[in-house]
């Protein structure tokens, strides 16, 4: 998988293009690597191309696969988590980007108490408010931050989001400029400010980056075209 390498040199030019272009030189942002669909083999590919943050979308493949993985690396959990999939979670991923309610939050939170374990955690937020996108709706994320920053056992780092699908770069923007002013808005109100704001992916991350992101979640850009 030579071409991983190359991939990934060039979404790093890219992030960096992108960084001057909005005056974040010397800024760091974080690339999560996406291998949903794919096998261990491209995980390990991207670790050695120097990525060392891997995201998978579904427990029951993430649990597959990661016994299988043979260079080390920081797993993220980038897709929904259901309730009663939490107990397979809890401890097992440097960080849960998809936390979505105070109801998930409680139970992760009494899971990492019973066993020990906190979890870092970034909050989702619907920002394009589509049904089809999971997330908290923009209009009960302050509260419920606010909320799950009280839990024993979830540390919060920051805030994450989808971008729309449209293919007006306004519509995205919009989106990402929403996710930035609520974490704005919310870190006076706790006693540990929010620091990461991951939006954008292969097709809007370098506009992602110029609203203020810090990581960005790729796939096809490093990986090529998705597994059958």
């Amino acid at each position: 998988m030579s071409s991983i390498r190359d991939n990934v040199l060039r979404a790093r030019d890219r992030v960096d293009a992108a960084l001057r272009s909005c005056g974040r030189d010397g800024d760091h942002v974080t690339i999560v690597g996406v291998t949903k669909t794919w096998g261990a083999e491209m995980v390990d590919a991207l670790v050695e191309a120097g990525i060392e943050d891997v995201g998978e979308n579904r427990i029951q493949e993430f649990l597959g696969k990661c016994d299988q993985v043979k260079r080390p690396c920081r797993w993220h959990l980038v897709g929904h988590l259901q309730r009663n999939k939490a107990t397979k979670a809890i401890g097992r991923f440097h960080t849960i980007q998809s936390l979505d309610g105070v109801r998930i939050a409680e139970t992760l939170s009494r899971l990492g108490a019973e066993r020990g374990v906190s979890t870092r955690a970034l909050v989702q937020v619907n920002t394009s408010r589509e049904p089809s996108k999971h997330g908290l709706p923009a209009t009960e994320a302050e509260e419920a931050v606010i909320a799950m920053a009280e839990l024993p056992s979830i540390v919060l780092d920051g805030l994450m989001t989808i971008g729309p699908v449209s293919t007006d770069p306004d519509d995205t923007r919009r989106c990402f400029q929403e996710l930035y002013r609520l974490r704005e808005r919310i870190n006076p109100l706790l006693d540990r400010p929010l620091t990461e704001l991951s939006m954008g992916m292969s097709g809007d991350f370098e506009l992602a980056i110029r609203e203020g992101a810090t990581i960005v979640r790729l796939g096809t850009v490093l990986t090529g075209k998705r597994g059958p």
